[in-house]
């Protein structure tokens, strides 16, 4: 259908004023798809359209999908849809930042936040403006509420929210008291649950009951209405109240299901008691503070572990069954540029690593640090932005496709750090110069089957299961991947683990575990047909033939 956005809307009076320009927006995207109204079409309809029936102010996206019905909210939300690439692995993350608690044995050089900390009190290693931790002091560190108002925004947005990754952010979690992890997690599940019985009706969302509830459309910044509503989530909260067992059960058939959770720890923090702990609570995966590989940098930096304790954490959290995300800091105190580069190689070479995830983070200098101290004496320089870059792109030409690079700076302001990297899309900095070099990444996130299509523009081709084995902490790996090899598109992939040792009952000598199975795409809903989608790639058998390649192995 050709668009002639002046012709469309010059003929008609339907009257003046938001019902009105809703009705008639509404009505004609309904006639639209994304190709034919692509966003730079559709904000000069809407300016169109806000002259006609003399609106103030242009309404966004999200405004215009709260105006909708149901059956119109359908079928206009893929045109609106914002933040596409949230989803685009599959799940829908919610972070849930824990509230201010001090770390058991002192904070580390480079570490910032915590009680009393030069930003006030918020939770360690945050500085209070990244966005989880002003989402977290909203809700006054309830997770319930955290949980509840990220499930809200997805919704709002246009999401299903059906998979959920829980990630808990703010600190060492297992250092904290057993009964705030608890409550948090419990408060978590409960969340989720909650949600599912409230606002969805027979596996859909009762968009009238979700808008009332929320008094949408309406000023989200609006500080009388979030009172409002955590008065009335809180009442919800108080009379579903479950054990955390309970919590879990009722979860695994919930509309919206809890398919990863995280916890962030240290090595020190992360040996057998404490991933036996973490499987009672329902934890998958693990992000571990391994930030060095030199012995001299951790001691001077304060980490409170030895290399051997980093070893030793990952070969217990793997022969538990965890997939796990290092941590690894680049231009720490005491560490060169060569030093950094031979790290970041050891980490794949060395069986005693070997990442199934990674966060490469740049020091940066922030106030109210042991660092910041060391840095305004002189003492210390850090590493720059095209430094870092420098050493990401190299690490790039050799990072295995076992391996998925989910970050490559923290998500700190750069308003808040003194010195350092001072650039907040380091990513595509980082992308821009490997291109430059001709570097090509073939980690995970860069072969995901959503984010090639949606950059490259490549079609599917022929999808075959393919293994790549390999040795890790005295176990032996199987990287079991559907993918296009023609194209290098990774659709979906199963980590199959031989353990080096048995540490729980259930686990003999001639088990293997399965740490991970992703299948990748726009998140579709649990037991929803996409077998004639072009756009999601999950529930297409795929898991099912991964699977059965994991136990032909086992």
């Amino acid at each position: 259908m050709e668009t002639t956005l002046q012709g469309e809307t010059g003929h008609g009076n339907q009257g003046t004023g938001e019902p009105a320009f809703y009705t008639e927006l509404i009505s004609l995207l309904k006639q639209h798809t994304k190709k034919t109204l692509p966003k730079d079409k559709l904000a000069r309809l809407k300016i169109q359209l806000c002259t006609k029936h003399r609106m103030k102010k242009i309404p966004t996206d999200i405004q215009v999908m709260l105006n909708a019905s149901a059956d119109d909210l359908e079928q206009i939300k893929p045109i609106l849809l914002t933040k596409p690439t949230r989803g685009l692995s599959g799940v829908a993350p919610v972070a849930v930042m824990t509230k201010p608690l001090a770390c058991p044995r002192g904070k580390c050089t480079f570490c910032p936040g915590g009680p009393g900390s030069a930003f006030g009190d918020v939770p360690q290693s945050y500085t209070g403006k990244e966005p989880s931790t002003m989402r977290a002091i909203r809700a006054e560190y309830d997770a319930y509420l955290i949980v509840m108002n990220r499930l809200e925004q997805y919704v709002v947005t246009g999401h299903v929210p059906d998979k959920v990754e829980l990630i808990l952010q703010g600190g060492t979690f297992p250092a904290f008291p057993d009964e705030y992890q608890e409550e948090v997690v419990t408060d978590c599940f409960q969340a989720l649950n909650d949600f599912s019985t409230q606002f969805f009706s027979k596996g859909k969302i009762d968009l009238a009951r979700f808008k009332e509830f929320f008094e949408l459309p309406g000023n989200v910044e609006d500080e009388e209405r979030t009172q409002r509503l955590h008065t009335k989530l809180l009442a919800i909260k108080r009379e579903n109240k479950a054990a955390l067992k309970q919590a879990q059960k009722t979860n695994e058939t919930a509309k919206i299901r809890c398919v990863s959770l995280t916890v962030e720890t240290k090595p020190d923090w992360a040996f057998l008691k404490h991933g036996n702990k973490m499987l009672e609570q329902g934890c998958t995966r693990v992000e571990l503070g391994v930030e060095s590989l030199y012995e001299d940098v951790l001691k001077i930096t304060h980490r409170g572990h030895t290399l051997e304790d980093t070893k030793r954490a990952i070969r217990e959290l793997k022969d538990l069954g965890y997939k796990l995300n290092f941590h690894y800091m680049l231009g720490l105190p005491n560490t060169t540029k060569e030093m950094d580069q031979k790290a970041l190689q050891e980490l794949f070479d060395n069986d005693a690593y070997k990442p199934d995830m990674m966060k490469i983070y740049p020091c940066m200098v922030l106030k109210g640090t042991p660092l910041y101290h060391i840095w305004k004496a002189g003492k210390y320089q850090p590493i720059t932005t095209q430094e870092a870059a420098e050493l990401i792109v190299e690490a790039k030409a050799f990072i295995p496709e076992y391996c998925r690079i989910m970050r490559v700076q923290r998500d700190i302001p750069t308003y808040r750090t003194e010195a350092g990297v001072n650039r907040t899309n380091l990513r595509q900095y980082v992308e821009q110069l490997a291109k430059k070099k001709g570097i090509q990444c073939r980690c995970i996130r860069c072969r995901e089957v959503g984010r090639v299509q949606k950059k490259d523009g490549k079609k599917d081709g022929k999808i075959s299961i393919g293994t790549m084995v390999y040795h890790a902490s005295f176990g032996k790996e199987f990287f079991i991947q559907a993918e296009d090899a023609d194209n290098d598109i990774l659709y979906g992939f199963c980590r199959l683990r031989f353990p080096s040792q048995c540490l729980r009952e259930e686990i003999t000598p001639t088990s293997a575990i399965v740490r991970e199975l992703k299948v990748f795409g726009e998140a579709a809903s649990i037991g929803e047909d996409t077998s004639t989608s072009k756009e999601k790639a999950q529930h297409k058998g795929l898991g099912t033939k991964l699977m059965l390649k994991a136990e032909e192995i086992a």
